[in-house]
């Protein structure tokens, strides 16, 4: 256990705070968002009331320390339940995520980035792709709503 992050009070960090994986040893009623969210639990509008610290490399920006904010179980509410609306919406912007910009075929798969929300064939140039044709490249930028502008 490292003494540096071991401040069961909060008088050096003003939370309680407890080296990565010491917590629930010492208080079995404090839980992350994840641990949370995967007894079907959110925070609900409650404030952190602990916190776990560990030296990461990944966290570079931060002095070599990351954070995890701790919840109390007791006080968490169920997870909200989708509403249809909701579920919809979502299925609606990953529909948008697998359909090309160009020839407006939808794929089976979400496209890259990278390709600016084209499919490889239209992305590349090369003919075949639904009924338009391949754009070059660069002629990704000049489409809009599924119709090419010249």
């Amino acid at each position: 256990m490292r003494a540096r992050f071991f401040d069961p009070d909060g008088s050096r960090y003003g939370l309680p705070t407890y080296p990565y994986g010491w917590a629930r040893v010492w208080d079995a009623d404090l839980a992350t968002r994840a641990q949370l969210r995967e007894l079907g639990l959110r925070p609900g509008g409650q404030e952190p009331v602990a916190q776990l610290m560990w030296r990461s490399r990944r966290a570079a920006h931060s002095g070599g320390v990351r954070i995890a904010w701790l919840y109390r179980i007791s006080r968490a509410l169920p997870v909200r339940e989708m509403t249809a609306a909701r579920r919809a919406a979502v299925e609606a912007a990953l529909r948008a995520r697998r359909t090309c910009r160009a020839c407006r075929t939808e794929h089976d798969y979400c496209l890259p980035t990278s390709l600016q929300g084209c499919c490889p064939p239209c992305f590349g140039g090369r003919p075949g792709c639904g009924d338009r044709g391949g754009l070059g490249r660069g002629d990704h930028r000049r489409v809009r709503r599924g119709r090419t502008t010249r």
